[in-house]
């Protein structure tokens, strides 16, 4: 039994708390929180009418409900549990630190309780993918792994059945990182690219919440750096502890390369490139960044057998179904530019691509070349379409109808004039280079929706 979950919920005794949203990831800490006798007040934007079953029990059992569009107006509280995807210098926060309440969030809470090693992934991309491998090689291996943070269950609630010889592998976005005031012992920063830049102030805060992953570390610390990605590979000279390289271009002198498509580490073979089932060359560097994560915890052949059975994650190049000849593939995972070419370079022909979405306020200069070399049909949806469109056309290698670019107004619509325009031997994919929040609660509900509809087709 893990008693420093005890001892910290003891310490939240007799204090005000408030949880500031009410979605999935924060309903297992309430319950927690009620469990424990202790006074919560929940707080979420969604109207009171329009919420669900789950939350009026959470109401039922002991939850004081603030809701609707003033939901962080008058909140009271000595400790507040904010939901990751809140900036935590909105003025409402910034007047309750100033009120004197402590800000902190679940994951927080679970660094604090834990009592085996953690392994952190962060990252532009490749975070999920990267994180699931390393939990599989760490089972593989022989270890009690436990997975979460971004990804899966909320580990807080989990913590006490945990012990020291268990291994926590989580997923860490950049919201969740921003108030961090512990790092990894193990930490895995897969890239950095431009990303939600709809909620951080500028690219220099959306790098140092990445940062926030190994910052905290000592000299028992390990990051693993991407070494062909300029700010990651800068990132070195700001370790505490051992930095480990990943590198598909270069030979870094420690760490985990590919040369002639094989995966080496320190001049020793791990395993072949074509060992690994899922495509991509960023799976391969997905590959190699759980290599270094787990080096001394797993053996090369643990993550060879992986890499030859491992199909993939949801979502992320997903195969679909073949029909009339047409491959469907899902990637709706890929919410970002930088994802989206990675899975444009997936394929070895041009493809069928449906992009678009939730507009993140990152430019989309870098995708419209890609879109050009790799795109025969591009297929527009969403609060981005015009922008893309607009890369696209601007792009040095542009031509008219190269690619032949059509606009749906809604997925369904997309998927529709996929199938009329496609013809045996082709692949389509939705890919979208933006957030799925304009049309859909998250990247999965996309996924899930696209999937039905290509199935019904």
């Amino acid at each position: 039994m893990n008693h420093l979950v005890d001892q910290y919920f003891d310490s939240l005794t007799d204090k005000r708390i408030a949880v500031l949203g009410i979605g999935v990831s924060n309903r297992p800490l309430i319950r927690m929180l009620l469990a424990r006798g202790l006074h919560v007040l929940a707080c979420d934007k969604t109207p009171r009418e329009k919420l669900d079953a789950e939350v009026l029990e959470l109401e039922q059992a002991g939850a004081v409900l603030h809701v609707g569009e003033h939901y962080l107006d008058d909140v009271q509280a000595d400790i507040v549990f904010r939901t990751p995807g809140m900036h935590p210098d909105i003025p409402a926060l910034r007047q309750l630190r100033e009120k004197g309440a402590e800000l902190t969030s679940e994951m927080e809470a679970f660094f604090e309780v834990c009592p085996c090693r953690i392994i952190a992934v962060t990252g532009s991309d490749g975070k999920t993918t990267t994180t699931t491998l390393i939990a599989k090689i760490l089972e593989h291996a022989g270890h009690r792994v436990w997975i979460g943070g971004n990804i899966g269950a909320p580990l807080l609630p989990q913590a006490a059945d945990m012990t020291p010889t268990d291994i926590a592998v989580v997923e860490l976005s950049s919201f969740q990182l921003m108030t961090m005031e512990r790092s990894a012992d193990i930490a895995v920063v897969t890239n950095v690219a431009p990303n939600h830049l709809d909620v951080h102030k500028d690219m220099a805060e959306y790098v140092q919440a990445k940062k926030n992953v190994f910052e905290h570390q000592n000299e028992a610390g390990k990051v693993v750096l991407n070494y062909d990605n300029d700010i990651t590979r800068g990132f070195a000279a700001g370790a505490k502890g051992t930095v480990e390289f990943f590198s598909r271009q270069a030979r870094p002198e420690n760490g985990v390369y590919l040369e002639d498509g094989v995966i080496y580490r320190n001049g020793k073979k791990i395993m072949s490139g074509s060992d690994i089932r899922i495509p991509g060359v960023h799976n391969v560097e997905n590959y190699m960044a759980a290599a270094c994560a787990v080096e001394g915890l797993a053996s090369d052949a643990d993550i060879d057998d992986v890499a030859r059975t491992f199909a993939g994650v949801e979502h992320r190049i997903e195969f679909v179904r073949e029909l009339d000849g047409v491959r469907y593939y899902n990637d709706s995972i890929a919410s970002s530019p930088s994802r989206t070419i990675a899975g444009l370079h997936s394929f070895h022909q041009k493809l069928v691509l449906i992009a678009g979405g939730y507009d993140k306020k990152i430019p989309f200069d870098t995708l419209g070349p890609e879109i050009c070399a790799h795109v025969r049909l591009l297929l527009l949806c969403g609060a981005t379409a015009e922008k893309i469109e607009a890369a696209v056309k601007a792009a040095p290698d542009y031509r008219p109808g190269e690619p032949e670019i059509l606009h749906a107004q809604t997925l369904a619509e997309a998927v529709q004039l996929a199938k009329t325009h496609t013809v045996p031997g082709d692949i389509v994919t939705l890919s979208p280079a933006c957030a799925a929040f304009d049309q859909f609660k998250n990247f999965m509900v996309r996924g899930e929706t696209y999937k039905t509809l290509v199935q019904e087709l």
